[in-house]
């Protein structure tokens, strides 16, 4: 079974949630692990898309939408098949996709927006239903 971080961050502002993705996702891919970043829309993958290439001055975080290369190490998806993807999912989506069971770790980015928390709600209880292992970490400072 696999088990689902939520990572609580003292911040209400959206884009603090792509901005630790970019972070979680770098680290991930540094240890070798694949990674596919599941977003609610185009324009939030349009916005982490380029935060992957700019959010750290030194570096980059090379990266593939996921219709246009599938089986990159780190995918930007819709909710579509995460193709051969079975190592961390990091969901930026407001619901759990119908996919998330095939993923070894499961990452659940959660800001002090009331919408954000309502969604984590939902998903808290749906996996811990599904019996995942749960894990919060309650973030200080970004």
């Amino acid at each position: 079974m696999s088990q689902v971080d939520f990572y609580i961050l003292p911040s209400p502002a959206l884009s603090a949630r792509l901005m630790f993705a970019c972070k979680l996702c770098e680290k991930a891919w540094r240890l070798g692990h694949r990674v596919y970043l599941n977003c609610s829309d185009s324009p939030q993958r349009d916005e982490l898309d380029e935060l992957l290439w700019r959010f750290k001055g030194e570096a980059f975080v090379p990266h593939s939408r996921g219709e246009d290369d599938p089986d990159a190490s780190v995918v930007l998806g819709l909710g579509d098949d995460p193709g051969s993807h079975q190592d961390l999912l990091i969901n930026l989506d407001l619901k759990v996709p119908g996919f998330a069971d095939r993923f070894t770790r499961i990452a659940e980015i959660v800001v002090e927006d009331p919408a954000i928390r309502q969604a984590t709600r939902e998903s808290f209880r749906f996996y811990r239903q599904q019996g995942y292992a749960l894990q919060d970490h309650r973030l200080q400072r970004l």
